[in-house]
């Protein structure tokens, strides 16, 4: 890669989030295809990088790309540009299916491309924008060699029918939805067990203990279990070691965990808010539920539990369904093409 990148992609959060986790796994990839760095706080070494410092001194031979996700990005990319003048072709990604701010449609105004990640979060940009569903690394996300052997690796009952959630301990992902459809349905079904993932911020550890309170008084405190935020590579060996995942959130920008967890081999319940409509294919490679629904989501987690040779045909067209229709090849292509046509613009 050169000196001077072509593309620059800024993570202004140090803390893992949705939108850091799109940057970690995509500009690696980008990277293979145009000149692209990264900059910001907190990203591994894996990801190519510029200390944001040297952004704001590179040289003003010829136009590159600012390619933002949040508004503090965009507002940065406007600063760089108009202030320090530098040469950059602004472009911003969105999520949000929600009416945005007046500052915000104040950025998305100055910016010369947009992309929404669905359909939904489009109509919501009050500009024309070109959809760009993410994707999913097909190579690092895909089934386990031994699920048993990998399951004894990480402290899992290998007879178990193991159910993961993973994201962030709060309400808006239905984290107690999860949980008490587990209350209602694993006293019948003992080979059952649930799985989250994430991190319980201070302003959540309230919501968080009254549901552990909930599993105590129920008995079933090894069979529902909440691991804490885990290493990206644990992340993902967990989610191979998964039989079904489960996605019930109230409200989701764009929702990539159950790609990935259909990247496994693992099929998907979720509600239907973000992407998941787009993604999971309703009765083929999971299920739809209604959203914020606690009755709809056991009824579809009863006919999974219950049917393990629906879960393992389900689990592969879950896999054969990522690969064709959403790899990280396809979503890093389409945002390079958007790439050049704004650098070769007069």
């Amino acid at each position: 890669m050169p000196d001077t990148p072509l593309v620059i992609a800024p993570n202004l959060k140090r803390r893992l989030s949705g939108v850091t986790a799109t940057v970690v796994r995509l500009i690696p990839v980008q990277a293979r295809m145009i000149a692209i760095r990264a900059t910001g706080p907190g990203l591994p070494p894996g990801v190519p990088h510029i200390p944001l410092l040297r952004v704001a001194s590179l040289p003003r031979d010829r136009w590159r790309v600012w390619h933002a996700r949040r508004n503090t990005e965009m507002a940065l990319g406007l600063i760089l540009r108009h202030i320090l003048r530098r040469r950059f072709r602004l472009m911003f990604t969105s999520a949000a299916q929600r009416h945005h701010t007046g500052f915000t449609r104040w950025l998305i105004r100055r910016q010369e491309a947009l992309v929404a990640t669905t359909p939904q979060a489009a109509g919501y940009l009050e500009r024309p924008a070109q959809v760009v569903m993410h994707g999913v690394d097909t190579e690092i996300f895909q089934p386990p060699a031994d699920r048993a052997a990998l399951r004894a690796e990480l402290g899992l009952d290998p007879d178990a029918v193991l159910v993961g959630c993973f994201g962030r301990i709060r309400e808006q992902k239905g984290v107690d939805l999860l949980t008490r459809a587990g209350l209602r349905l694993l006293p019948d079904r003992p080979r059952v067990q649930i799985i989250f993932t994430g991190r319980i911020t201070p302003d959540n550890r309230a919501f968080a203990d009254g549901l552990l309170s909930e599993i105590r008084d129920a008995g079933l405190q090894d069979r529902i279990r909440f691991l804490g935020e885990l290493p990206w590579d644990l992340l993902v060996k967990h989610y191979q070691a998964l039989d079904l995942f489960v996605a019930p959130a109230r409200w989701e920008g764009f929702g990539l965990t159950p790609l990935e967890a259909m990247a496994c081999g693992v099929p998907a319940i979720g509600s239907r808010v973000g992407a998941y409509e787009a993604l999971i294919r309703d009765g083929e490679t999971g299920n739809l539920v209604e959203t914020g629904d606690l009755d709809s989501l056991a009824q579809a987690l009863a006919r999974w539990l219950d049917d393990d040779a629906a879960r393992a045909a389900a689990g592969l067209a879950a896999r054969a369904h990522v690969e064709a229709r959403h790899s990280i090849e396809a979503e890093a292509s389409a945002l390079v093409a958007i790439y050049r046509d704004l650098l070769a613009r007069p």
